[in-house]
């Protein structure tokens, strides 16, 4: 997991309320990575067009922290996520879940993502 520290000097600075994650580097295509941004654990995912979605790690229907170790798919036009515990499929633009597996509707919580010179930033504000 990737921990994440406000930035330190000037050049560091990222625009008001967005956060550097991680390098786009640091992230494989179609596998997920957690990484802490305070005390919210997000899962980032890459996919081949190069977009990066950011959404909560947090699994509502098992309370585990797994969507990062989910398996990447699309339906229809949506990239999606399929949590690994009880294979709930989440739409990873909206966070909401496309098959309940005959539960209750639940959804992901979703931040916006910008990639900027190679870096991943999430728009994210402390106390949240």
């Amino acid at each position: 997991m990737t921990l994440v520290e406000p930035p330190r000097t000037a050049t560091e600075q990222a625009p008001a309320g967005w956060v550097r994650v991680c390098a786009v580097a640091d992230l494989e295509v179609e596998r997920g990575r957690a990484a802490l941004l305070g005390d919210d654990q997000l899962a980032l995912f890459l996919l081949h067009s190069g977009r990066v979605h950011a959404v909560s790690n947090l699994d509502p229907y098992s309370g585990a922290h797994v969507i990062s170790r989910g398996i990447v798919g699309t339906r229809q036009d949506a990239p999606t996520v399929a949590s690994p515990m009880y294979k709930q499929v989440f739409d990873l633009r909206t966070g909401a879940c496309l098959e309940t597996q005959g539960k209750d509707a639940a959804s992901l919580r979703v931040w916006p993502v910008t990639v900027s010179d190679g870096d991943v930033y999430v728009r994210w504000e402390s106390g949240e």
